[in-house]
């Protein structure tokens, strides 16, 4: 597929995702919106991509939605870019969504300003790492709007309810340095530095984990959060570790060790899932 608002290059089992409107400070916009769930669909079902790196074209990150409308930039009767079907779905949380379905690690790398979407966005992904001249803002109470892109669900798991409320209620923009004490950042590095980085952690991923462990604990992690009871969490950790624990994988994870040697294991999250993935559509656990 050829994209006009992202940069999609693979190499060695990492996707490097790259918004890609530098001209516009990569802001977010109905065709952004688009690619983005195409990107992800292309990463889930291609085996060859191990790690997902989203990062931005130019000096921002995302800048937020595109304001070339004005005034009527946030209002649904005006736009032409709305998700089809239900008119008050929110184009963002689509995104966010399909982020949280990926079966892929998702390490973003803000290189510059990330605002608005441009930030909540990112909210689903695994790490995220940010260059020194990243900036944030949850900006919505200054431009008469609410919270979007499921950040009401996200942002307080992730930072608390606290810092959550603060960076809401002020909608201020926020260095990198208060991004990271806040914990919505990993690390924060030079600007020169900051890709390296990313790709380093997504290498160790990539070259030493069974891809479909990281499939299914990546859906683990984040299905429990909504979790009422651990029970719940041992209910389907029982079966995940059964159904890994009888596979070659598990069998090449335990014979690589005890040999010193790098594993190759071979199951494929595209194709070669548990017989109880998707276990969050079930209405029961027993």
């Amino acid at each position: 597929m050829t994209y006009e608002t992202l940069d999609y290059q693979v190499e060695d089992g990492v996707l490097t995702l790259t918004l890609n409107r530098p001209d516009r400070m990569n802001a977010f916009n109905g065709l952004m919106r688009r690619e983005l769930i195409a990107a992800f669909d292309a990463a889930d079902a291609d085996d060859a991509v191990r790690v997902v790196i989203m990062t931005g074209a130019g000096r921002a990150f995302c800048a937020g939605a595109d304001l070339e409308k004005g005034g009527d930039t946030f209002n649904r009767h005006k736009r032409q870019d709305q998700p089809e079907g239900d008119d008050l779905r929110d184009g963002g949380g689509t995104v966010s969504l399909r982020i949280y379905e990926c079966t892929k690690p998702v390490i973003v790398a803000f290189n510059g300003a990330a605002v608005g979407v441009g930030v909540t966005m990112s909210l689903p992904a695994d790490i995220r790492m940010a260059s020194t001249n990243a900036k944030f803002g949850f900006v919505f109470a200054r431009r008469g709007i609410t919270m979007e892109a499921c950040s009401s669900w996200f942002l307080p798991r992730l930072v608390g309810p606290m810092q959550a409320a603060e960076w809401v209620y002020t909608g201020r923009v926020f260095s990198a340095e208060e991004a990271l004490k806040g914990g919505l950042l990993r690390s924060v590095h030079e600007p020169d530095e900051l890709l390296p980085a990313a790709r380093e952690l997504a290498r160790e991923i990539a070259d030493n984990t069974s891809a479909m462990s990281a499939a299914l604990n990546r859906q683990l992690l984040w299905r429990m959060m909504a979790a009422d009871h651990p029970m719940e969490a041992h209910i389907i950790d029982s079966r995940a570790i059964a159904f890994m624990g009888e596979s070659e994988d598990a069998k090449e994870g335990v014979s690589s060790f005890l040999e010193k040697r790098a594993p190759q294991f071979k199951l494929r999250p595209s194709q070669d899932k548990p017989p109880f993935y998707p276990w969050w559509e079930e209405r029961k656990f027993r």
